[in-house]
């Protein structure tokens, strides 16, 4: 395992306009948890935290705006103080993203090819109370399969509807999951994944939703292994303790 050099990217790069415009990910958690200097942990300062407590991750990889109000100085400010307990730290590195999560996605994945990465996790900036054990799960499991995402069973029956929101499908709840993160992929393939996807938008306007997707699209199957309750996205200021 320690010849493979693996990556982690955090995106942070929205402008949380669901959120009134404030930046989610720099805002403080409000659970009561802190960082190795006693200082509230931020929601991407929680996030930061379980990544860098896998001694298996080498590089941690930040998708801030490219706004200066809101972007790499901000993030900074953001992070934690690592724990004297953490007897490895992960090398920390941002990059400007870009309009959309995709393409941000792809503006870390080029930084991280002169870093020789193996293997690349990429997680949602928004999701503070991912858990060491799951990352650790996820980065056993690609090293089998190349590309695995974390999913939960919906609790809600789904309906597919059209532009006038009359239901054209009664989906079975069985078949359909809800997907989490960190979603892992071997690196090289993920990365040309994405130049391909950049090109199928720029030619026919297509957006890609997650890096799930991109893989599926271009390269082939993606597995699945059980996510975790706690790991919820901040979308709303309500989703803050």
């Amino acid at each position: 395992m320690g010849s493979r050099t693996i990556a982690a990217v955090i995106t942070a790069a929205g402008a949380s306009t669901r959120m009134g415009g404030i930046k989610k990910e720099y805002r403080p958690l409000g659970d009561g948890s802190i960082d190795g200097a006693g200082k509230p942990l931020t929601v991407l300062g929680s996030a930061v935290l379980a990544f860098a407590a896998c001694p298996d991750i080498s590089y941690i990889v930040i998708t801030v705006p490219s706004n200066p109000e809101t972007g790499e100085m901000k993030a900074r400010e953001a992070l934690p103080v690592f724990p004297e307990s953490y007897s490895h730290k992960p090398k920390i590195l941002f990059v400007p993203g870009s309009s959309t999560r995709r393409s941000s996605v792809h503006h870390a994945l080029e930084l991280l090819k002169a870093y020789q990465v193996d293997y690349v996790l990429i997680h949602d900036g928004a999701r503070p109370w991912v858990t060491t054990t799951l990352i650790q799960r996820t980065i056993q499991e690609v090293f089998l399969h190349k590309a695995v995402i974390p999913v939960r069973p919906l609790v809600e029956t789904p309906k597919e509807i059209d532009t006038e929101g009359v239901i054209t499908r009664h989906l079975r709840r069985a078949s359909i999951v809800s997907a989490q993160t960190p979603q892992a992929f071997s690196f090289p393939e993920i990365l040309s994944a994405h130049e391909l996807a950049e090109h199928e938008e720029l030619e026919t306007g297509k957006e890609f939703t997650d890096d799930a997707e991109v893989w599926g699209q271009f390269i082939g199957p993606v597995y699945t292994i059980p996510g975790d309750p706690v790991n919820k996205k901040i979308t709303f200021p309500e989703d803050l303790p």
